[in-house]
């Protein structure tokens, strides 16, 4: 946990995806953040948080649904969304966060 709260206090921006291991979307969009940050390179971090295994973390963010990712920087929630996107749909999305 104080691993966690480092990483999203830094000034990096970081993309926390809350997923399971039964969770079909999930499996989707695994690939989808390979390529995102294959994309983006060291702009941003991306940190996978599995929901089953981290039920606090996954309860202190109100995850009701996987995926769900959230970017984070300083400590503060800049975007959140629940479903499937791909990796160009992440990247237009985040692309104003990521400098």
């Amino acid at each position: 946990m104080n691993k966690f709260n480092e990483l999203i206090n830094s000034n990096k921006p970081v993309l926390v995806d809350f997923f399971a291991d039964w969770c079909a979307p999930c499996k989707m969009i695994a690939p989808e953040l390979v390529s995102l940050k294959k994309n983006i390179g060291d702009t941003m971090s991306i940190v996978k948080i599995n929901v089953d295994k981290n039920k606090q973390l996954a309860s202190q963010f109100q995850v009701k649904g996987v995926p769900t990712m959230i970017l984070f920087k300083e400590g503060k929630i800049l975007w959140r969304e629940s479903g499937y996107m791909n990796s160009n749909q992440l990247k237009n999305t985040l692309s104003p966060f990521i400098s």
